[in-house]
């Protein structure tokens, strides 16, 4: 509890008061001083009990209009505050957003309930510059009592969270041959044996039991027909491969492959997130592996901020080359010779020094390379899910029969170079032929057993070029 200026202008009159009845001996200024006195206690008594029971009773919320948004976008905020009854106190609520969104200042972002009233609120439009995950503050609330002399402050309301997504493509497509995937990515087929289920009891065969349930081996010893129940494997591992080499740069800024495909990406750790399954991420660069987080349960915001920060790798930088090329290993080399302390060293050893942050460098294939040295050593029914596009058609092939070896199920997102090209879809005609090869290849992975395999690219853009081919076959068949 705190005194206002006028709180402090009382306590200074019932002071002058005193020192006036001293000087001139009147008793009646006493009996003056000690009456405003009283005033001011019987006012902070009245003061300290509504505001305990307006603490113990406000309810303050802050409700977000949506819990995600794209970074350098506004959206709305509603402070609310309500009451059971109406209070003698004035009461100032402040939101508190985080300190990296702006829009607004202080005064906007404050709601004031007067004294008599029991609900107040406003709508509070805030930008968020950077990308990531904030938490809002406990919002302050200050009272001021009915006279004016004392305020208080103190901090009760809901703390909600909001994910700022990075700038990058939202008419995202995933599905097959042009039409979207109506599923959601990460669901699971709970009626095949050979997606995670596990021998369970026996029971008697009832009519609509599918022949292939019945157990041969039990009905042979039994003399009479019985089926085996399975039941689901819950313990599913799923291991995420990101190709961000340099081919995934392919595209317009904030809409290159691997925008897109880092948008799918993102909605699959919240599927996973949404099965409480251990998930593993493996992001491959043009040299081998870039980052890794082998299988864990609870890594999942983790895994989102390294697929935010994940750019495509230049293979310019990173390609080993001959003896006289600047290759990371040459680099580091020279930097070796120039680790003495004299001017020369110290000049040049910055220049030779490299940012190479390769987890692990690869000799061929980098992809496939991944998969065989991590996937191998996961237990229990694995999952991989692989974003690339179709570049390295031969490696990705191989990969993906390796992961689908054993038990594993393997999901491909694929970014067709068709609709990423330089110049855009100039050729619509050139584009749809080069679409129909990616799309054989994607149907190539598909038919493969327990392999699903998507396309992941701009609606407007496969739009274009479907509407076009329909158009040029209505012509011909009308000529």
């Amino acid at each position: 509890m705190r005194l206002t200026r006028r709180g402090r202008g009382f306590v200074g009159a019932g002071g002058v008061l005193v020192g006036l009845a001293v000087a001139f001996a009147d008793p009646r200024l006493l009996v003056g001083a000690a009456a405003l006195g009283a005033w001011l206690a019987v006012e902070q008594y009245r003061f300290v009990r509504a505001t305990r029971r307006t603490a113990d009773t406000i309810v303050v919320e802050q409700v977000l209009a949506q819990e995600r948004v794209v970074a350098e976008r506004e959206t709305s905020v509603t402070l609310s505050v309500r009451l059971p009854e109406p209070s003698s106190l004035d009461v100032t609520v402040e939101l508190a957003p985080p300190v990296s969104a702006t829009g607004t200042d202080r005064e906007d972002r404050r709601v004031r309930l007067e004294s008599g009233e029991t609900t107040a609120s406003t709508a509070v439009f805030l930008e968020w510059a950077v990308a990531g995950t904030y938490e809002f503050g406990t919002p302050a609330i200050e009272v001021l009592g009915p006279a004016g002399c004392f305020t208080e402050r103190f901090a009760r309301g809901s703390t909600p969270t909001m994910v700022v997504e990075p700038r990058g493509p939202h008419d995202v497509h995933v599905g097959q041959g042009g039409d979207p995937l109506m599923a959601a990515y990460g669901e699971r087929e709970s009626g095949r044996r050979d997606a995670g289920l596990d021998p369970g009891e026996l029971r008697e065969y009832v009519a609509g039991d599918a022949a292939g349930r019945i157990d041969w081996k039990a009905t042979a010893r039994m003399g009479e027909p019985y089926v085996r129940e399975y039941e689901i494997e819950t313990d599913i591992v799923t291991a995420m491969l990101v190709d961000h080499r340099a081919t995934m740069a392919d595209g317009p800024t904030n809409e290159t492959k691997l925008d897109y495909a880092t948008q799918v990406a993102l909605l699959f750790v919240d599927s996973v997130r949404s099965f409480g399954d251990p998930l593993g991420y493996y992001a491959v660069g043009d040299e081998g592996l870039t980052d890794r987080r082998n299988p864990a349960v609870g890594q999942y915001s983790l895994i989102e901020g390294r697929l935010r920060d994940l750019t495509a790798t230049d293979p310019a930088t990173t390609t080993a080359g001959d003896s006289g090329s600047h290759s990371p290993a040459t680099s580091r080399r020279a930097a070796v010779r120039l680790s003495g302390d004299d001017t020369f060293g110290r000049t040049l050893r910055p220049y030779f020094e490299t940012g190479d942050t390769y987890a692990e460098r690869i000799r061929g294939d980098p992809l496939f390379e991944t998969a065989r040295a991590h996937l191998a050593r996961l237990s229990g029914t694995v999952w991989t899910v692989i974003f690339t596009d179709d570049a390295n058609r031969a490696e990705l092939r191989e990969t993906v029969r390796l992961a689908r070896r054993g038990d594993g199920r393997v999901l491909v997102f694929l970014t067709p170079s068709a609709l990423f090209e330089p110049g855009g879809l100039t050729d619509l005609e050139a584009s749809y032929e080069r679409y129909r090869e990616f799309e054989s290849f994607r149907l190539e992975l598909a038919r493969l057993r327990r392999v699903s395999a998507f396309e992941v690219g701009p609606r407007d853009r496969i739009d274009a070029i479907l509407s076009s081919a329909r158009r040029r076959a209505s012509s011909r068949n009308t000529q």
